[in-house]
């Protein structure tokens, strides 16, 4: 009798169906279906539960030893058991694992001749003690050795109950590795775990770091500055009015004047300032071709077309030091040298002028040259300038030359026409090289001329004067002849700023000067405030146009004409402002000298420029 036979008849000794033996055990009754009829057996912890259940060892259940003595019964021997009713196949998943080969019984148990007849059904039978049989001696395995060694671990189908009898006790060493193996597989994973934990924590505190930087720095591009040589400094070029000169060329400073060295005092408080001198009477041409040849370090060309047109040379002075070295190149992480254009009246329109020609070149040139262009005049430099910002500038001319002409225009002269005849025709006698009188007209072949004859020849030569000076592009009409053909740049921060020194009188609404104007100025303010009339070009010259700041209509110096424009906020972040976008101050009571001190304190002046600057400075780049 084999364990699946011993576990069969104790079941039904104890009057157990299939399925309530398996319920007992906490298996299917497949299970208990494949242990009975040999095709797998239970493992060590089953065996277990089912001695608990029948109330015999484990011993006997494995090796068929004989349950304890019992009394005898005092009835007669029973007949042979009737063959019990067959239990329900197993189903069709465990009819069809391939069977295991049966183990062969006890010869001494089949054959014992003196084990009495079983009792009829339905009576209980005492197994007769029987002594244990003499283990076999050692030999070859036998096919049931075999066949027990092959076995395998459980599946999940058997609920694990495919141990073999003689392998019980590596079954239980097995069940251990595969616990040990489970304890080492769960420290691995928390081992992973924490590695992950720690990879997280990492993570998190360098993208904090990361976070921190950029936030300290404010953005991510002053960052990248940081790390490559900090962020560039775009100078400031002051770009000086009508007749006047350059830093360093006067007794007095044109930037600060009686106030002191603006320039200077700009330079101390951190500030990149260069200051050059161009023409003081020539066109917004000719100067914006001067300022450009100074700030590069080469020599002028005023273009082969201009020249033609306006009969004079196509090249003037030559400058071997460039003001702003690194301008148009990239340095510090990639990051565009640019400039900031400062002008002061006259200085303002050049400085509008310059910024349009980087920006579009001119097709009247580069038909004229072809490969020969300047590059000043092939365009595609417009991000070369980051702001440009206007003091006192006459956008669309000043009236003053209508004012002036007003009374000569009866006896046929025009008087601002006739002055820079004067001008041009005396600049070879009274210019010296080096000094506020230096004209640079040499384009003209009007220079600094020394020798009686010279200056005779000077005196005595004809000139006649065109449009190529800065008398024409000062009125409303030259004024709106250069603003048809330039205008604000997408890439480029505007600002302007206007400055008023007249009340509108008691009698018939003009424009009367203050007691505090200069009093240089207080002629030109009284007649730009009595003119109203009509240009030449048939510009209307209406009441709009009477308030002034002694030189330049309030009207005329707020923003060109047609051009886009905004109210400076005072309450807004640089950083929201817009690029292509004149923003205009509001009036400043002063003269038109008052921007560049005049008749000032170095301290007002200076907190006025470095408010500018730091407001320019914060711009998004």
């Amino acid at each position: 009798m084999n364990l699946g036979d011993r576990i069969a008849n104790l079941r039904k000794q104890q009057g157990l169906s299939q399925e309530a033996f398996a319920e007992k055990l906490g298996v299917s009754r497949q299970s208990v279906s494949k242990w009975e009829s040999g095709v797998s057996l239970p493992d060590i912890e089953k065996l277990s539960r089912i001695s608990e259940v029948f109330d015999v060892s484990i011993d006997h259940l494995i090796k068929g030893t004989e349950i304890a003595d019992a009394p005898e019964s005092a009835d007669p021997p029973a007949t042979p058991d009737a063959p019990a009713e067959p239990d329900p196949p197993a189903d069709t998943e465990a009819a069809e694992d391939t069977p295991q080969e049966a183990v062969p019984t006890d010869p001494a148990q089949t054959k014992d001749t003196d084990r009495p007849a079983a009792q009829p059904q339905g009576t209980t039978c005492a197994p007769t003690r029987v002594a244990a049989a003499p283990p076999e001696p050692a030999g070859p395995p036998t096919a049931q050795d075999e066949a027990t060694q092959e076995l395998t671990a459980p599946t999940d189908e058997d609920d694990g109950d495919v141990w073999s009898v003689g392998t019980l006790a590596d079954g239980a060493r097995r069940t251990a590795a595969k616990e040990k193996h489970r304890r080492e597989q769960k420290k691995k994973k928390k081992k992973r775990l924490s590695r992950r934990i720690i990879a997280l924590a990492v993570a998190v505190c360098l993208l904090a770091a990361i976070v921190g930087a950029v936030w300290g720095f404010g953005g991510i591009k002053p960052l990248w500055w940081a790390l490559h040589g900090g962020k560039v400094q775009y100078p400031y070029v002051l770009v000086h009015g009508l007749g006047s000169w350059g830093e360093g060329d006067g007794a007095t400073p044109y930037w600060g004047g009686t106030a002191g060295d603006l320039a200077a005092d700009l330079r101390s408080a951190g500030y990149d300032v260069v200051a050059p001198r161009v023409g003081p009477i020539s066109s917004t041409w000719d100067r914006a071709c001067e300022l450009y040849a100074q700030l590069t370090g080469t020599t002028v060309d005023y273009g082969e077309a201009h020249a033609k047109q306006h009969g004079h040379a196509r090249f003037g002075r030559s400058y071997d030091t460039a003001l702003v070295p690194d301008w148009g190149q990239k340095k510090n992480g990639g990051q565009l040298v640019k400039i900031n254009l400062v002008g002061h009246s006259y200085g303002g329109t050049t400085a509008r002028l310059l910024t349009w020609l980087l920006a579009n070149g001119s097709d009247a040139e580069r038909q004229a040259t072809g490969r020969e262009t300047s590059p000043l005049f092939t365009g595609g430099k417009g991000d070369w300038v980051h702001s440009v910002t206007t003091l006192a500038t006459p956008h669309d001319g000043t009236s003053l030359t209508c004012a002036l002409n007003a009374p000569a225009a009866l006896f046929g002269i025009d008087l601002t026409k006739t002055l820079f005849d004067v001008l041009f025709k005396f600049a070879g006698v009274i210019s010296t090289p080096d000094t506020p009188f230096d004209f640079m007209l040499d384009q003209f072949d009007i220079a600094a001329v020394s020798g009686t004859q010279a200056q005779k020849d000077a005196v005595t030569s004809f000139f006649r004067l065109g449009t190529d000076n800065a008398g024409y592009d000062l009125s409303p009409d030259g004024a709106k002849a250069l603003g048809s053909t330039i205008g604000t740049v997408d890439s480029v921060y505007y600002f302007s700023f206007a400055y008023r020194t007249t009340q509108e009188g008691l009698l018939l609404g003009y424009e009367i000067p203050d007691k505090d104007t200069n009093p240089l100025l207080m002629p030109t303010a009284t007649a730009i405030g009595l003119y109203t009339g009509t240009t030449p070009g048939g510009i209307e010259i209406g009441d709009a146009w009477l308030p002034n700041d002694g030189l330049v209509n309030v009207i005329s110096a707020l923003y060109p004409g047609g051009e886009p424009h905004k109210e400076l906020p005072t309450d807004e972040a640089p950083k929201t402002l817009e690029r292509g976008v004149w923003y205009v101050a509001q009036p400043i009571r002063g003269d038109h000298g008052t921007p560049i001190g005049l008749d000032g304190d170095m301290a007002a002046l200076h907190d006025f420029w470095t408010a500018q600057f730091e407001r320019i400075d914060a711009l998004k780049r």
